[in-house]
C-alpha cells in the first residue's frame, strides 16, 4: 500500500520464492506485477492497485482493489471508505479458470501522517459482502485492516504493509489473516542516484486460510517471500 509520500504511482516486479521454499506451491506463478496508485484530494483520496501474476507462456491471472475514503472530520484523520476487490486466475497446465468471489467493503478508517509524509499508518473497519461466485453463494462478514509506511534513513529505506483479517464462511476457524510486509532500499537517496527512482527489496507475504496447495486445500500457515524491483513516478 501507499505510504511513502502525498501522492504515490508506482510500478513492481516481483519474482515469488514460495515453490523453492514448499513443494506443495510448485503450480503457483512465479513472477507477479504491480500497479499501484494513492492519490489525495480535497474530498479524501483514492487508492487502487492491480496485480498481475505470470507463468512461463504468458498471464495466469489479475487480481484489483479499488478503494474511496471520504473526510468526515475537519483533522482528515477520520473518513468513510468504500472498497471493491476482484479477480480471475488460471490453474497451471489446465484450461480451468476460476474468478474470485468479488466483494464490495464499506466502513470507516483513521488515518494518520507525518508533516512530511515519511511516516504513514490507517487503521479501517468495514462491513464486506461478497457477491454470488462460481462455487459459493453471497455471505456477509467483515474485514479489518491495518497499512503503515515508514521511509528512514535519509530517504534510503523504506518500510511498509498491510495485514488483513478477514470473516470467510468456508476456511477452518471463519477467518484469514494476510499479512504483507515491504522493505526497500530507495537508489535515489544515494549521492549521484538523484532522478533514478529504482528500488531494490522483498515483499513476505505471511498468511493463514489463504494460499491454495497443489490439492486445493488452503488451511494453512505460509510464509512467501518475494525478490523484488519498484520504480516510482513523481
Amino acid at each position: 500500500m501507499a505510504g511513502s509520500g502525498a501522492v504515490a504511482q508506482n510500478v513492481q516486479l516481483h519474482y515469488d520464492l514460495g515453490s523453492a521454499i514448499y513443494g506443495n506451491l510448485e503450480s503457483r506463478p512465479k513472477v507477479t506485477s504491480t500497479v499501484e496508485m494513492f492519490k489525495p484530494d480535497r474530498l479524501g483520496s483514492t487508492y487502487l492497485f492491480t496485480d498481475i501474476d505470470y507463468f512461463g507462456d504468458g498471464a495466469a491471472g489479475a487480481y484489483w482493489e479499488f478503494a474511496r475514503e471520504f473526510f468526515i472530520t475537519r483533522n482528515k484523520q477520520w473518513a468513510a471508505h468504500i472498497e471493491y476487490n476482484g479477480g480471475a486466475s488460471t490453474i497451471k497446465n489446465s484450461a480451468i479458470a476460476s474468478r474470485f468471489q468479488h466483494a464490495l467493503l464499506a466502513g470507516g478508517a483513521w488515518n494518520w501522517a507525518s508533516s512530511d509524509f515519511s511516516k504513514t499508518f490507517s487503521v479501517q473497519a468495514m462491513y464486506k459482502y461478497y457477491f454470488k461466485g462460481m462455487d459459493r453463494d453471497g455471505f456477509s462478514g467483515f474485514q479489518l485492516t491495518t497499512v503503515w509506511g515508514n521511509t528512514f534513513a535519509g530517504g534510503k529505506c523504506t518500510f511498509s504493509g498491510f495485514i488483513d483479517l478477514w470473516y470467510d464462511k468456508d476456511v477452518d476457524g471463519r477467518l484469514v489473516l494476510l499479512r504483507e510486509p515491504q522493505f526497500w532500499v530507495n537508489l535515489n537517496a544515494f549521492k549521484g542516484l538523484d532522478g533514478i527512482n529504482l528500488s531494490f527489496g522483498t515483499e513476505v507475504e505471511i498468511s493463514h486460510n489463504f494460499v491454495y496447495d497443489k490439492n486445493g486445500f488452503r488451511n494453512k500457515f505460509f510464509a512467501v517471500p518475494t525478490i523484488a524491483a519498484k520504480w516510482t513516478f513523481n
